[in-house]
């Protein structure tokens, strides 16, 4: 992807990670099951993830890359659906602001040290004074949104 297109993909992305916090909402409040509701979200994205797949089946990994996958590559849409379930749970009753704010704060603060650390096989971005500070003004801005 052509880096001048990174900037607003993200941006997008992010208003449609809160367009469908909100939404996944509005479906766990009418179905009333919060599992049925995760269950009939997480259909419509296999559904359209093999309509894709079916469109462009390749590249296909080796048997090489299988199995220099590390053992904890794919547990990473059971991690997603656990954000998605407590949207699900809470949006209705804490707000759209505070929840995603509080979800955006803590990907950000885990984002911070997964850079820090290294963790998970990503590059090292050391903490400086700039990223703590920002940290630290995200977390008084969500505290400002769920308090007003």
């Amino acid at each position: 992807m052509n880096a001048v297109w990174a900037l607003p993909f993200i941006l997008i992305a992010g208003a449609l990670q809160a367009l469908g916090a909100t939404m996944n909402g509005a479906l766990a409040k009418s179905l009333v099951n919060p599992w049925l509701a995760t269950s009939v979200s997480f259909l419509l994205v296999l559904f359209l993830s093999i309509s894709l797949f079916a469109c462009m089946p390749r590249p296909l990994p080796s048997a090489g890359d299988l199995a220099s996958m590390p053992w904890w590559a794919p547990l990473g849409g059971i991690t997603g659906a656990v954000a998605v379930f407590a949207g699900l749970l809470l949006i209705q009753k804490l707000g759209a602001g505070p929840v995603n704010g509080l979800t955006i704060t803590a990907n950000l603060v885990t984002s911070l040290l997964i850079d820090h650390f290294g963790l998970l096989r990503m590059e090292v971005h050391s903490l400086n004074p700039y990223r703590i500070t920002g940290a630290a003004l995200m977390i008084a801005g969500v505290a400002l949104i769920a308090r007003f």
